[in-house]
C-alpha cells in the first residue's frame, strides 16, 4: 500500500493505493479527481517543472521557464539535463516558446518572464546587485 496527500483540490485528501496496476484500490478520496490523481501517482507520476534558462544578454543572464505540461517523474533528471544545456539567443516574452519539444517528451518548454521590461525580477527589485 502507498500512501500520500492529493494535491488536485483544496481538500488534500489522505490518499491510499492498494491492490495490483490491474486492480487498482484508491481510498480516503472525497472526490473523483482524488481517484485519478491516485491511480496516476502509481501507475505513471508526472511533474511540472520550473527552473531558469541562461541567457545571452548581461542585463537578464538567467530567464525563468516552465514545462508547458508535466513530464514523466522517471524524466525529471534527463530533462534537466537538456533544459541546463540550452541558452537563449533572443529576447521572449511570457508563454514564448524556448523550446518546441523537449527530447523524449511532447513537452514545449516556455518563457515566464518579460525579457523587454528591462531585466529580471530579481534585478528590479534589486539594482545594483
Amino acid at each position: 500500500m502507498r500512501t500520500f496527500v492529493c494535491v488536485q483540490c483544496p481538500l488534500s485528501c489522505q490518499l491510499s493505493v492498494s491492490g495490483s496496476d490491474e486492480e487498482l484500490v484508491v481510498e480516503g478520496n472525497r472526490c473523483p479527481r482524488g481517484r485519478e490523481y491516485a491511480i496516476q501517482e502509481r501507475t505513471c507520476p508526472t511533474r511540472s517543472l520550473t527552473t531558469t534558462v541562461r541567457t545571452i544578454f548581461p542585463d537578464f543572464p538567467r530567464l525563468p521557464v516552465r514545462t508547458a505540461g508535466e513530464v514523466p517523474l522517471q524524466s525529471v533528471h534527463s530533462v534537466m539535463e537538456v533544459i541546463n544545456s540550452l541558452q537563449v539567443e533572443k529576447r521572449l516574452r511570457p508563454g514564448d516558446m524556448v523550446l518546441a519539444k523537449i527530447p523524449g517528451t511532447d513537452v514545449p518548454l516556455i518563457a515566464t518572464d518579460d525579457m523587454f521590461s528591462g531585466g529580471n525580477e530579481y534585478e528590479r527589485a534589486a539594482p545594483g546587485h
